[in-house]
């Protein structure tokens, strides 16, 4: 299996310049799926932390530098969206946020909001034991005993033992961003959803400062004001 990709047909979300080289690293099986950018990727070209994989190892390897709360050793780990990055020994931390036209970008935060991450919730099922299985946009899964929480809501997983801190439904009023196509990196509050009776998406009508736009129901996540970046700084 190769471990190179093309730079022309990464991801639109990944942030790499397409005409610089020819290849770039392939991220490993993991959370988010093709959308998911290898670790290196952020650590050697976007912060410059690193000029090299065998940097990018050496530096993995003091376990300084966590994902989501966990020491992570793979340079090809796939980050997505809402993910926390901590670098323990440079005290610095950061939330993988969509900016304008959807690449991934780093939002700094501070030492407690790297404590959590949101999360899309895309599946709901009940469990033996009368729990309830929570699946989220990366692939994640937990279990909780919340009855509230339906698919579209976002929520906030506490990294250390997984329990939900916070809960944002999807409804009308609700802030929220737009993660793909045209209007993604958008913040609105929605307008109205208009529900289909066909098997197509509903589409949701999202108001903000520059006007109203729309778009389909997977492409927009609740978020809190704090997930902006606009507290952050």
């Amino acid at each position: 299996m190769t471990h190179h990709q093309k730079r022309l047909s990464v991801p639109d979300s990944w942030p790499v310049e397409r005409k610089e080289n020819t290849f770039t690293v392939k991220a490993d099986a993991g959370p988010h799926g093709e959308a998911g950018v290898p670790l290196l990727i952020l650590l050697r070209d976007v912060l410059e932390y690193v000029d090299s994989k065998k940097e990018a190892r050496y530096a993995l390897e003091q376990d300084s530098v966590l994902v989501n709360g966990q020491p992570i050793s793979d340079e090809e780990r796939p980050i997505g969206m809402f993910d926390i990055l901590a670098f323990t020994e440079r005290e610095e931390f950061y939330r993988v946020f969509p900016d304008e036209g959807g690449r991934l970008s780093l939002t700094p935060i501070d030492e407690d909001a790297a404590g959590s991450r949101l999360g899309k919730v895309t599946g709901k099922r009940q469990v033996p034991g009368g729990e309830t299985q929570l699946t989220l946009h990366d692939g994640a899964t937990l279990l909780t005993d919340r009855e509230d929480i339906d698919p579209n809501d976002s929520i906030v997983v506490s990294n250390d033992d997984k329990d939900v801190v916070a809960h944002f439904p999807y409804e009308e009023g609700a802030l929220v961003t737009a993660v793909a196509g045209t209007h993604a990196g958008d913040i609105g509050t929605i307008d109205e959803i208009q529900v289909t009776a066909s098997s197509s998406s509903n589409n949701v009508l999202v108001e903000r400062d520059e006007g109203r736009f729309e778009t389909i129901e997977e492409y927009v996540v609740v978020i809190d004001e704090n997930f902006t970046g606009d507290d952050d700084e």
